[in-house]
């Protein structure tokens, strides 16, 4: 029964992103263990508030990273 931990920042991801990461991250898993232990493979998707995360020393809010995905 694996427990998957997806840290994310809060206000990056809408809640369609969400299931969409949940739902790819269950079939990779599934992928490695076998069908039969989807339905006890758990996903949480924990939001971490902006400027609580830090790469470098540098402090991450939302708008920082959607300007990275925009590249």
């Amino acid at each position: 029964m694996p427990l998957i931990d997806v840290h994310v920042i809060k206000n990056v991801f809408n809640a369609e992103q969400k299931k969409e990461i949940i739902t790819k991250v269950t079939d990779v898993m599934v992928e490695i263990e076998g069908e039969a232990l989807r339905g006890v493979t758990w996903v949480r998707i924990q939001e971490i508030n902006e400027g609580d995360w830090a790469i470098g020393g540098q402090q991450l809010t939302a708008k920082a990273v959607h300007t990275m995905q925009r590249g």
